[in-house]
């Protein structure tokens, strides 16, 4: 090649020597010589060309009604297509044929000749990503660059200024943010296909969303119908196979091969796969369907031997093994990298293993493609298939099962964080919790394992009040199952059951619970034990709940006085009996003195636990509204002001103390003689808890009854009024009817009518939840009372506006504590 001479600016122009044959630069003033590499040429391709490896079509496809969809995004079709050019974006799990789907896209345009060009790029990486554009551009143009940036980006060029027809495939997109400034330009020509097993939106935002799910019941039996119609009356049963098989594509494409190879039906396929061992039904290698590679059984077998010889070897099969009693949706980095596995693989390899090296074992997994990490989110997270899961458990000896149960839970529990913060990755946890019951008794033996009820508490915790109720009832039948009625272990999953019988809309029945369980505590495990004083605590509290604050309060006063006695004046849990003593004495009629005794314990509980002890901060929530229920509002909102700042930097933005907090703050601020600041602050909390704690989650429901009524007392009853009557319809389907929180809806609808000039509607409304009220809460509950007091009141003015109200909305705090 060449050098290129270049000369300085000489008067204003620039002059060049020593040009040779190849392409000119123009340039200032540069000293020394200039090499230039221009792309090496050579003959392009002519169109129509396809690029990539497309994957053809497996046998008994199904056509399914989402393939419609796909092609509406990818022509331009799509509801989200912002121009004129079509950009289908195909969501879904792993294993639901996105992939099926989009070959069969790609061949349909190309076989309809649609389109002169069809692009086929794996984007599982932008490297891959660059690297496929820049042999795409050295195909089209002739040109090859020794930059792979560069070519890629001559691809992108190219794909914008041809007058030619093209589709691109990006296939399983892991991350949006490995296509910055490699997106396929919109254009009139172009077409763009992606999938994803990712729902980003940043990823809605290119094109139209396509969410793929498994094939539907029909679909299954459908395509198993159809790989088995050679067969005569293999098919039988199709539909109760697909059902055991989840309508996971991938599993009925091994199924059905596997039963045409041996001419069994769906249902003795079926009988073969629940009573055998995974690996007896799989298909053999030769007869593999749809161009897979290997089987489950192959590919566990052959490749965990594989991985676990890589350096550092001998970790990657126990840490499968670990990994086949966990989710495999997602297993966080922390938990197989935690102290009690670090501890059971230095066990194993009889060498001294880290926090590091378990890191690499699962690299050497990664590597053989057993697993996939992920690391872009701020909990990393371990993926692993089911049945490499099934299968791995399979060939784990049993006496291997218990220690794996154990180390997997003890993994848990170390990694779970006393505060959940993030709420996502708690759900994260529990799911993994959940998938351990795939062990059976082992984390029963000897006593149960502290995960099972830490899953359910946290479930619970995070708004799914009806969710935690059912698993403790399970968690109930098993513990009786396996230890018996008298057990700690099962009077623990009652005391854990009453609870959330209460949380769920319940509190008369958690009273009703909780007086059998008392009893049980008092003749098994004594009057003085800590377990038996926990579950007096608690009886009182939801006596409190249930609409006896007195009652409530003389228990928990007779409570403190045994927990002084046993367990010390400063122990947690007497001052979380004199918190509870200053909360039901205030409900009881005496909120002075419910602010006097909660400033007492503020002062010790700071002494003992801490300023920023959660117990801490949730004494300085109370004290605010007991201040605020005395009479002091803009006391009260100082307070909540204070509060919010340490919860912010102690608990975190998110965090859904935080977010009580700001709520009271907003409350607080409208009995201040300040609606329309009570209405601002609701609203940004509004959007705040729909993107941590979702739409549904009580909390969430909670805030727009809330952020409704300061409306209405802003000036805006009948729009409150319509606000409600959306919320309570939320509120049946998420809570159901007898629902404290959907009881006070209906209450505040009824009376929003009245405000907004309808008190003959608020009198009929009331009248009707006045039946329900006495039916749920009984006929002396407060609650009752008050509905029954509005109800006359209606009537008195069903011929003027009045503004009385005495509403009962809002948010009930949970201070018992849970086994």
């Amino acid at each position: 090649m060449d050098d290129l001479g270049v000369a300085g600016d000489g008067g204003g122009g620039n002059t060049f020597s020593g040009i040779g044959s190849g392409p000119v630069v123009q340039a200032g003033t540069v000293h020394d010589g200039v090499h230039f590499h221009p792309p090496v040429a050579r003959e392009p391709v002519g169109l129509p060309f396809r690029f990539g490896s497309v994957p053809a079509r497996v046998g008994g496809f199904q056509d399914r009604a989402v393939a419609g969809a796909v092609a509406a995004a990818v022509e331009g079709d799509g509801p989200a297509v912002l121009t004129s050019s079509g950009v289908g974006v195909v969501s879904g799990l792993g294993g639901v044929s996105k992939t099926q789907l989009a070959a069969d896209y790609a061949h349909r345009a190309w076989d309809r000749r649609q389109v002169d060009l069809v692009v086929w790029v794996a984007a599982t990486s932008r490297d891959g990503v660059v690297a496929a554009y820049a042999r795409l551009a050295a195909e089209l143009t002739g040109l090859t660059d020794a930059d792979a940036e560069q070519g890629a980006q001559r691809a992108v060029d190219w794909l914008a200024s041809t007058g030619r027809r093209w589709l691109v495939v990006l296939d399983d997109v892991r991350s949006p943010g490995d296509l910055k400034g490699l997106w396929p330009p919109r254009t009139t020509c172009g077409r763009v296909l992606v999938t994803t097993r990712r729902r980003d939106a940043a990823l809605a935002r290119v094109g139209s969303m396509v969410e793929v799910g498994l094939f539907t019941p029909a679909e299954s039996a459908a395509y198993l119908r159809a790989v088995l119609a050679r067969r005569p009356g293999l098919a039988e049963g199709a539909a109760e196979l697909a059902e055991a098989l989840g309508h996971l594509p991938l599993a009925l494409s091994q199924a059905a091969a596997y039963a045409a190879d041996r001419n069994i039906s769906c249902v003795e396929y079926l009988a073969r796969f629940r009573a055998r061992r995974l690996v007896t039904v799989l298909p053999a290698p030769d007869a593999l369907p749809d161009e897979h590679q290997a089987t489950v059984d192959v590919t566990w077998s052959l490749s965990i031997e594989a991985a676990d010889k890589v350096d550092p070897a001998g970790l990657a099969a126990p840490l499968m093994r670990l990994c086949a009693v966990l989710d495999p949706n997602g297993i966080p980095l922390s938990v197989l990298t935690a102290d009690p596995v670090v501890a059971l693989l230095t066990e194993l390899t009889g060498e001294v293993v880290d926090a590091e090296q378990a890191r690499d074992g699962l690299a050497c997994l990664y590597l053989l493609n057993l697993i996939t990490l992920d690391t872009r989110t701020p909990h990393p997270e371990v993926r692993t298939h089911a049945l490499v899961q099934r299968a791995t458990r399979e060939h784990t000896p049993e006496q291997e099962m218990s220690r794996l149960a154990h180390t997997a839970a003890d993994a848990l529990m170390a990694a779970w964080p006393e505060i959940e913060r993030d709420t996502t990755h708690a759900a994260v946890l529990r799911a993994n919790a959940l998938a351990l019951h795939t062990t059976g008794h082992h984390l029963w033996h000897p006593n149960p394992h502290e995960v099972l009820f830490l899953a359910g508490n946290s479930l619970g915790l995070a708004g799914q009040a009806v969710g935690a109720r059912e698993y403790f009832t399970r968690l109930r039948t098993t513990a009786t199952h396996f230890h018996g009625s008298d057990h700690p272990g099962t009077l623990a999953t009652r005391h854990n059951l009453a609870c959330w019988l209460g949380e769920a809309g319940d509190p008369a029945g958690a009273v009703t619970s909780f007086v059998d369980v008392v009893n049980d505590h008092m003749r098994v495990l004594g009057p003085d034990h800590p377990d038996t004083l926990t579950a007096r605590h608690n009886l009182a509290y939801w006596r409190g709940q249930a609409g006896d604050p007195v009652g409530a309060a003389a228990a928990t006063a007779d409570l403190l006085v045994d927990r002084v006695r046993v367990l010390g004046p400063d122990h947690p849990d007497t001052l979380t009996a004199r918190h509870n003593l200053a909360r039901w004495r205030g409900e009881a009629g005496d909120p002075v003195g419910a602010a006097a005794a909660t400033a007492d314990l503020l002062v010790d509980r700071v002494r003992v636990l801490g300023p920023d002890h959660p117990d801490t901060l949730a004494t300085r929530h109370n004290l605010a509204r007991w201040r605020g229920r005395a009479g002091d509002p803009v006391g009260a909102v100082a307070g909540f002001v204070d509060l919010l700042t340490a919860q912010e930097r102690v608990l975190g933005p998110d965090h859904p103390h935080t977010l009580t907090t700001r709520h009271d703050l907003a409350a607080w601020r409208g009995q201040a003689e300040d609606p329309t600041g009570a209405v601002a602050g609701l609203v940004d909390l509004l959007a705040d808890r729909v993107r941590v704690l979702g739409p549904d989650h009580p909390d969430t429901l909670i805030t727009r009854n809330n952020l409704a009524y300061w409306r209405r007392e802003a000036g805006d009853p009948v729009g409150a009024a319509t606000a409600i009557a959306d919320l309570l319809d939320d509120q049946l389907r998420v809570l159901g009817p007898d629902h404290l929180h959907t009881l006070a809806t209906r209450h505040n609808l009824a009376c929003s009518r009245g405000k907004a000039g309808d008190p003959a509607g608020a009198a009929t409304a009331i009248a009707d939840l006045l039946t329900d009220v006495e039916r749920v809460l009984g006929p002396d509950h407060p609650h009752t009372l008050t509905t029954r007091d509005n109800l006359a009141h209606w009537r008195r003015v069903a011929e003027e506006v009045s503004h009385h109200d005495d509403g009962w909305s809002g948010s009930a705090e949970a201070d018992h504590q849970g086994s």
